[in-house]
């Protein structure tokens, strides 16, 4: 499996540094441009009518890199399918934006709805897996040898609740140049090495993830000639939490995708805070990695610690599990 997930990455790594210079152009010909948002930090104001939908050569990348597998690793069907599903509302999302004319698209509420409905299809499917109704908690082995709690009628509640935390993760995550797929690659390489590991068949799909995201950034790290949009992070966190699920390792988000985790606390946090403080506020904006950009930290400053900190904390888990 080593092989065809290394193959899956190069497949994928190729497809999207191809398509990229096709790709922009076309998104710039089309007026595909990032709205900003009036309240963020005034140095992005510079980014208005940058290409955005980027997440579409992002998934075609990773189909590219995993179909050719999906006979040999069946596991890794599910995950394309399920990232191509919320690529599918994040484009949704972007497409309404731009013909808007404005920073948001899709309401909160039907967000929220065709992602309830897309998680309610995974769930579905791995409920007929009994084996895996259970999380492996870190730092006690592998899935030979580690801890796994079964979670029984809870697996489903627990599915949803990961899936939509995780996804909003990435989505708060994608906010810098380079930002989400920098921390995303560590996360995807994290997994591709567990799954060759413990032999099971969704490595292909992280492979192709991991290398659909390096051909992006060559065009997405600053200064950024393209944006993934929501096409892009809400597909990367339907990657992130089908295959933690799948792998039976929920709980490594927690530490994994630790950024992730802290781009939602903060935005939970600095709401509450606000709201009980009469508009004082806790971060200098949120989410996160804008209280460090208004803190004085470059772009490439924050891209850079926030991706040694998953880094670390990736290989953290990797020896937590007692690998060699």
């Amino acid at each position: 499996m080593a092989t065809r997930s290394i193959f899956a990455l190069l497949i994928s790594f190729a497809v999207c540094a191809a398509l990229c210079p096709v790709g922009i152009p076309i998104l710039h010909r089309m007026k595909f441009g990032q709205e900003v948002r009036d309240d963020g930090p005034q140095s992005h104001l510079k980014k208005q009518g940058t290409p955005t939908m980027g997440g579409i050569m992002i998934l075609i990348g990773v189909a590219a890199g995993t179909l050719p597998f999906a006979g040999s690793d069946p596991e890794t069907l599910p995950v394309l399918l399920f990232t191509l599903a919320f690529g599918l509302i994040g484009f949704l999302d972007d497409f309404l934006k731009i013909r808007r004319k404005q920073s948001e698209g899709l309401t909160v509420k039907q967000k929220l709805l065709l992602q309830i409905a897309a998680t309610a299809v995974l769930a579905g499917y791995l409920w007929q897996k009994e084996d895996l109704r259970g999380m492996l908690v870190p730092f006690t082995g592998d899935l030979e040898s580690g801890v796994i709690v079964p979670l029984g009628v809870l697996y489903i509640p627990f599915v949803f609740f990961v899936v939509i935390g995780t996804d909003n993760g990435t989505n708060f995550t994608d906010g810098l140049d380079g930002l989400c797929s920098s921390v995303t690659i560590a996360v995807a390489v994290f997994f591709l090495a567990f799954s060759v590991r413990e032999g099971i068949s969704c490595g292909p799909a992280s492979g192709a993830v991991a290398g659909a995201l390096l051909g992006f950034l060559l065009f997405n790290c600053y200064p950024a000639k393209v944006f993934m949009g929501d096409t892009g992070a809400l597909a990367l966190g339907g990657y992130v939490a089908s295959t933690a699920l799948l792998l039976k390792m929920p709980l490594f988000i927690l530490l994994a995708g630790f950024i992730y985790l802290a781009e939602v606390v903060s935005v939970m946090i600095q709401v509450v805070y606000f709201k009980k403080t009469h508009g004082k506020r806790f971060f200098r904006m949120a989410p996160i990695h804008h209280h460090f950009e208004l803190g004085g930290w470059s772009e490439t400053r924050v891209v850079t610690v926030f991706t040694a900190v998953t880094v670390i904390l990736s290989l953290l888990c990797w020896l937590g599990i007692g690998a060699a």
